[in-house]
């Protein structure tokens, strides 16, 4: 299926499948508190443990975050790239996103078919495409059958690497997954 089809779905609030350049993502509108919901139950993810959010830029997340100097500036250097920044949320992402707490992550994939999504639909909940505890997806062949029935669209990128996204709030200086680039991201912290 197209990317085109890919945002029509999402902009109807169904969830859909697409690649990264770390792992196949399950996105839905971010700003959609049932849309998100669905990408819950489709993953049996507990709501206590928050999504991230895609966006297709920095100055696109900036329209739903509020970072500080520093974390904008760290925005700016990882991304995009394989990294989840986690920054303060504005009142226009939901609290079923974030369980409630008042930062979310923040996803600019460095993926040519991720962003081309990104530009072409709302934010998108960023989380990887496989059941709660079950190991990453990298090839659409590797979808849990429950996933694949209930998205609207699975956008085929070929493999993707597998490696997962550091998560980081460089506001507290905290990495809180090590993944890609996370050598190079903790001498950024530690030299700032």
């Amino acid at each position: 299926m197209s990317i085109t089809d890919a945002a029509a779905a999402v902009s109807r609030g169904e969830a859909v499948v697409y690649p990264t350049e770390t792992v196949y993502g399950l996105g839905a509108d971010a700003t959609d508190p049932d849309a998100v919901e669905r990408v819950f139950d489709l993953k049996g993810r507990p709501r206590e443990n928050p999504l991230s959010l895609g966006v297709p830029s920095v100055d696109a997340a900036l329209d739903y975050t509020r970072p500080t100097e520093r974390e904008e500036r760290f925005m700016r250097r990882f991304l995009p790239g394989p990294v989840t920044v986690v920054v303060e949320r504005r009142p226009s992402i939901p609290d079923v996103l974030t369980a409630g707490r008042d930062r979310v992550g923040v996803r600019v994939p460095d993926h040519e078919t991720a962003l081309a999504l990104l530009e072409r639909a709302p934010p998108l909940t960023a989380t990887s495409a496989n059941r709660s505890g079950a190991p990453s997806v990298t090839r659409v062949a590797d979808l849990d059958d429950r996933i694949r029935e209930g998205v609207a669209v699975v956008v085929d990128g070929g493999e993707t690497p597998g490696t997962e996204s550091t998560v980081v709030d460089p506001g507290e200086g905290v990495v809180h997954r090590h993944g890609a680039m996370a050598d190079e991201i903790e001498a950024w912290l530690q030299a700032q």
